[in-house]
């Protein structure tokens, strides 16, 4: 596959929910042929660089696949430091940015959820389907929390 079709199928598993710059893709895409797990194959008929995963590739991504997320070091989360910082700093109510946030969470609780449903009415018939539904309940689960 070449860059643009690698983020279109990204995008297209995950409902677009994280949008890939396609400059970032072939900048990937060049670190990972630099460090043998890639290299390209050709192009195709418009011209396109496209590109093959390689054996020390296949390795690497099903140790990625193997290896469990760690959540002992969570990444920053914005809603956390913001109420951290809040909480005592003059001239602000700390029971108002809750209540805000409560109300904007709710709101996309409910958008995810209104996705999941029609989701799974269509029942999901191939695998970008069944991934755009695995990012939907992540996403549930994240505002729950």
């Amino acid at each position: 596959r070449y860059g643009s079709q690698l983020r279109t199928e990204f995008e297209s598993r995950t409902g677009s929910t994280w949008p890939l710059n396609v400059g970032q893709v072939y900048t990937t895409l060049s670190r990972l042929e630099r460090d043998g797990m890639v290299v390209q194959e050709g192009a195709d008929e418009a011209g396109h660089d496209l590109y093959a995963i390689t054996g020390d590739g296949r390795a690497e991504l099903r140790s990625w696949f193997e290896t469990p997320v760690d959540r002992t070091s969570p990444p920053r989360d914005e809603l956390a430091i913001k109420l951290a910082m809040a909480v005592g700093a003059p001239g602000v109510d700390i029971r108002d940015v809750i209540q805000s946030q409560r109300h904007h969470t709710l709101k996309a609780m409910q958008d995810f959820t209104r996705l999941k449903a029609q989701a799974l009415a269509d029942v999901p018939a191939n695998r970008d389907e069944v991934a755009w539904l695995l990012v939907v309940e992540q996403l549930i689960f994240q505002a729950e929390a």
